[in-house]
């Protein structure tokens, strides 16, 4: 990382029996915010808090001028084992610039004002923001003019890559990349865009309030076009004046590879290290932390990240989207990372398709897809207006070829009967792809079609599913279903209306596809399993006939495909292991292949080399023959034998 911006060197705050806003500290009470220029650690310490209480609790704010009642989170006090005596330390890790500094406050909350009237996610009363003890100084986390939250992604054209990230103003910005990582006068330079919303764009409550609401930066996006194909490319981005990013890296595409990697998974979430007004997902740090470590196990073999749905859950709390594009760049800043829009990011009573039967809700706090629209920017041009004159909605459907295998992608929240734009988008990208190119086909949406979860308000939207998309999915020989939206792993049979048509776990490509839920990523509410009416009396009711594997482990999937070969493993983040796997053969011949699968460890593959497309109906046409002949053969040799029997007289046996 680079140095601190010289006027945000860290200090040590104090306030010490001060004025704070017309309140005055305790007498003798001392408060201080400290910011470790080594680890960008936040120490906060106190001490002759006058008898302390199991409720009194440091409040942080950012921008300082926030109401007291506006706080971002909260620490107990009592995470300190010498609270009970008036002092004690706590420790934040490092925090996301939030374009503006930050500030703690000590209150003191009484046991009788302990409320439910005011309540958290999880139905848990929040502080009231009143009885303020002390107050630090202006605490300043990194440099807003410098680049954060830098994050890649394919776009339309092969030989292209998007490189997004995030400015606390709207000045000129690029990005600057080239071949050799130490001769940055060969880079080139290409120029962004930048695009940011305004409150007033927000749909709702929270995301319209003065308690969730942050100035949310500026977003860049830059375009570099005419890579060659398959080269480790490096960049950084940002400009003279405003500061340079740290150099990362990519390797870019290549249509003629005949391996793909990718890494894939729905409903991660994002992690804050202090408590606030919605639930976050502490296990998110995990599935980033096993996607670098397999990331880094590929060496410079090209990979991407699938992200399907319920991406940050911010729910309207604008500073979580900084948490989890922090927690995300170690990943996302040297890999492609896709995304498909989810309830969390999009639903609100107003949306502009909310037909009867579906269950829309509330679910993205207000945000109506805007933070999501403007943070992402995926391949192709969906959109559809919000209808409130803010920023557009964006990235609902689209697609990409990466290697052998062509990625389509869906959005569950907005029209996909038949007839409507998106239909008619997926239904002539199947009808295109090109087979020889990539054997494969993997379609990915955030509400599954297909679950044995107890799910029973999506039933209705799950039948709409099965009428108007299964039809396309069976007919252009679909080879992975993947959804989101349920927090468990499950994997279905090939099958088409409920009825399996293969039920192994390693085929070749039955004329149907595989359903596999992945939303296992992070967030951690868990839906019972659908009851089974002939086992009421059993607590975790019995698979049916067609999930093949299903468990509540978090984790992630991985998958790795050669033109012979496409193979998902799901690992799991208590162990980093393969805990499922289902292979597909596509009837696709490799020759002299060097590809290493190994699935339990950390190798991913190395390459594969020439390839013979041998098609299914000469397979079929071949293997006749070869059966015909073997029967003849067979035949011959019996008949023969009863031939040559005829001619011999047999010795009479003595004993008989």
């Amino acid at each position: 990382m680079h140095p601190e911006n010289p006027h945000h060197l860290p200090f040590l705050f104090l306030a010490v029996a001060a004025l704070a806003a017309g309140t005055a500290a305790a007498a003798g009470t001392t408060f201080a915010a400290n910011l470790s220029p080594s680890d960008h650690r936040i120490k906060i310490r106190w001490s002759g808090l006058p008898a302390p209480d199991g409720l009194d609790y440091v409040a942080m704010y950012s921008p300082p001028s926030s109401r007291d009642r506006d706080f971002l989170g909260y620490l107990f006090l009592n995470g300190s084992a010498s609270w009970r005596d008036g002092h004690g330390e706590l420790s934040l890790p490092r925090l996301p610039t939030l374009r503006a500094p930050y500030q703690f406050r000590l209150f003191r909350w009484p046991a009788n004002e302990y409320s439910y009237h005011h309540i958290d996610h999880d139905g848990n009363p929040l502080p009231h923001g009143k009885h303020r003890v002390a107050v630090s100084a202006e605490v300043s986390v990194g440099d807003p003019a410098r680049p954060e939250q830098v994050h890649l992604a394919f776009a339309d054209a092969v030989d292209e890559m998007r490189v997004m990230f995030l400015c606390g103003d709207g000045g000129r910005r690029v990005v600057r990349y080239g071949l050799q990582k130490d001769d940055e006068k060969g880079w080139k330079e290409v120029g962004t865009e930048v695009r940011t919303y305004e409150r007033k764009h927000m749909c709702d409550w929270p995301a319209n309030s003065s308690v969730a609401w942050r100035d949310p930066g500026f977003v860049f996006d830059g375009l570099i076009k005419g890579l060659e194909p398959g080269r480790k490319y490096f960049y950084k981005v940002g400009s003279d004046t405003g500061g340079w990013s740290e150099t990362y890296s990519f390797i870019s595409r290549d249509s003629e590879a005949n391996e793909t990697n990718a890494f894939l998974f729905g409903d991660m979430g994002t992690y804050v290290p202090y408590n606030t007004y919605i639930r976050t997902q502490a296990e998110s740090l995990s599935t980033v932390k096993w996607i670098l470590r397999d990331i880094e196990a590929l060496g410079d073999k090209p990979a991407f990240i699938s992200h399907i749905g319920d991406i940050s859950y911010a729910r309207g709390y604008s500073w979580v989207w900084d948490h989890f594009f922090s927690q995300i760049e170690p990943i996302a800043a040297n890999t492609p990372y896709h995304v498909c829009i989810g309830n969390h990011e999009y639903d609100w009573p107003s949306q502009p398709w909310k037909p009867w039967w579906a269950t829309y809700g509330k679910d993205g706090g207000g945000e109506c897809g805007i933070p999501y629209s403007v943070k992402f920017r995926m391949p192709g041009n969906s959109v559809l207006p919000t209808g409130n004159g803010g920023p557009d909605t964006r990235n609902l459907y689209y697609s990409f070829d990466s290697g052998v295998v062509h990625f389509v992608y869906m959005s569950t929240e907005t029209n996909f009967l038949q007839g409507s734009d998106q239909y008619n988008f997926l239904k002539g990208d199947l009808e295109k792809v090109n087979r020889t190119r990539t054997p494969f086909v993997v379609f990915q949406g955030h509400r599954p079609m297909y679950t044995s979860s107890d799910e029973t308000r999506d039933a209705a939207l799950k039948q709409q599913m099965l009428q108007n998309l299964e039809p396309l999915l069976v007919t252009y020989n679909v080879t992975l279903a993947l959804w989101g939206h349920v927090h468990r792993y499950e994997r279905f049979c090939p099958m088409k209306n409920f009825q399996c048509v293969n039920t192994s776990s390693s085929f070749q490509y039955p004329g149907a596809p595989v359903h596999l839920v992945i939303g296992m990523g992070g967030q951690d509410w868990q839906p019972i399993w659908q009851p089974r009416p002939d086992h009421p009396d059993v607590p975790i009711f019995p698979q049916p006939e067609r999930s093949m594997y299903r468990g509540g482990v978090f984790g992630y999937t991985r998958l790795v495909a050669t033109r012979e070969k496409l193979t998902l493993t799901y690992v799991g983040n208590h162990d980093g292991q393969v805990h499922d796997m289902v292979e597909i053969f596509s009837g696709q011949v490799s020759i002299n292949s060097s590809v290493d699968e190994a699935v339990d460890g950390t190798k991913l593959g190395t390459g594969v080399s020439t390839v013979r497309k041998i098609p299914p109906l000469y397979l079929e046409i071949g293997g006749s023959v070869m059966f015909a002949l073997l029967v003849g053969f067979g035949f011959g040799i019996l008949v023969r034998r009863k031939k040559e029997a005829a001619q011999w007289t047999p010795v009479k046996n003595e004993e008989s």
